[in-house]
């Protein structure tokens, strides 16, 4: 094992696996060589982010311009030796134990494993964890790099106008986000759309999640006819793209839309600012929204309510329950222990709703407090005007994991004091 330490493959030909530790050797070769030559600069420059601006350099009479480092460039390739570095160190384990483990076999009197060997024994016992390796290595590229590239934006001064490549970015540590909850403007922008956001949530959930559970019970009443027909109905608003459903709804919530024009004109009435008014505006998001989520909800819940043994009614029935204690002490309860995941997560979704807010409102009306948002803007959205329309990216990052803390704290904290979780860990 020492001489697999010192160099991969030292172990093995120790081991007298000479095929082994051939190809051992030819990957240390290999790993050493491109370490050297391009992961130990990508680790430099994702360390420094550039020495040398891009700009206009004179030479005798002329300026000629000049290509220097780009940061984010740099960033990315730096991520990306870092992630090669990773797998490398992987490597170096696995030959350390393949040294180990077939020195001890040595020493048992057993035979060593070689390379048809270990080929034999990952295709009876490791063969699931082989075939998910390459899915495993393209997430760390395709998701779990972007993750982290976009945790390092926040610790930089990325931001207009300090853009590459006429300019190198910094590390800034956490004063980015030091910024966000102290600087006037910023602290009264941020803690004011994390407010709306968790009231946007909260309504957007509660209200999509029973106005679905009030439909699906009334449909699946005795007394209700032609079910079919009415869930056929019902379900059209989900049927429909959310891009037409929401403009149209734009378009019927304008201040000269067809809706202040039946008021004034069937009912004598003064239109509505329904988008232009801050209060009226999060009112129309969160009834609009019920109208494209209450169908999901209802389609869920109708078919729990299948599920339901109609002995548990009949047996309330002969005990002299009426219908509202039918539905407390047997429906209710039944669809929560079944949803409750659900729920949880179309609380985190709604956090995230960007294209409610953006199609039907674009964060609007205008809010002269806060800074690039909106009265209805979440922090999605905020996120995203930072971003595209003011090439503010260290706050958008920073804006980024908050979400991220947020969506993942409130929803593993909840979905552990589910019912379901609870007896799923009894269970187990």
């Amino acid at each position: 094992m020492t001489l697999s330490i010192l160099s991969m493959g030292l172990g093995q030909l120790y081991n007298r696996q000479k095929a082994k530790g051939i190809l051992y050797l030819a990957i240390w070769a290999g790993l050493v060589y491109l370490t050297a030559t391009y992961v130990a600069k990508s680790l430099r420059g994702l360390i420094t982010l550039g020495e040398t601006p891009t700009g206009m350099v004179k030479v005798g009479r002329l300026y000629q311009m000049v290509q220097g480092d780009h940061s984010i460039f740099l960033m990315i390739e730096g991520l990306i030796g870092l992630f090669v570095l990773l797998l490398f160190i992987g490597i170096y384990i696995m030959n350390v134990r393949d040294a180990y483990t077939n020195g001890q076999r040595i020493e048992r009197g057993e035979p060593t494993v070689g390379i048809i060997g270990g080929l034999k024994s990952i295709e009876s016992n490791s063969f699931p964890y082989f075939v998910l390796l390459l899915p495993a290595i393209s997430i760390s590229f395709l998701t779990v790099m972007p993750i982290v590239f976009n945790i390092l934006l926040a610790f930089t001064n990325y931001a207009d106008p300090v853009l590459p490549p006429a300019n190198l970015v910094d590390w800034v540590g956490f004063k980015n986000f030091s910024n966000l909850v102290t600087l006037g403007s910023w602290s009264k922008t941020f803690f004011g759309v994390l407010g709306w956001t968790i009231v946007w949530a909260v309504f957007a959930t509660v209200t999509t999640y029973f106005g679905g559970m009030l439909v699906a019970v009334l449909v699946e009443q005795p007394a209700i006819r032609f079910k079919k027909f009415w869930r056929t109905i019902l379900i059209i608003p989900f049927a429909i793209p959310n891009l037409v459903s929401l403009l149209v709804m734009r378009n019927l919530f304008n201040g000269l839309g067809p809706i202040n024009i039946f008021l004034r004109n069937s009912l004598g009435l003064e239109g509505v600012s329904w988008l232009t008014d801050p209060v009226w505006a999060k009112i129309t998001v969160i009834l609009v929204n019920m109208w494209i989520g209450i169908p999901v909800s209802m389609i869920l819940i109708s078919g729990i309510l299948t599920t339901i043994p109609r002995d548990l009614y009949e047996a309330a029935e002969v005990d002299g329950a009426n219908s509202l204690q039918k539905f407390r002490h047997i429906t209710l309860p039944m669809v929560l222990f079944s949803t409750a995941p659900i729920l949880i997560m179309q609380f985190a979704g709604n956090i995230n709703n960007f294209n409610v807010i953006f199609l039907l409102t674009n964060g609007d009306p205008v809010n002269p407090q806060y800074q690039y948002a909106g009265h209805t803007d979440l922090l999605v959205t905020w996120l995203y005007k930072l971003t595209l329309n003011h090439q503010q990216y260290n706050l958008s990052a920073v804006i980024g994991i908050i979400i991220f803390i947020i969506v993942a704290s409130l929803s593993i904290y909840n979905f552990r004091r589910t019912r379901s979780f609870k007896e799923e860990d009894m269970i187990i």
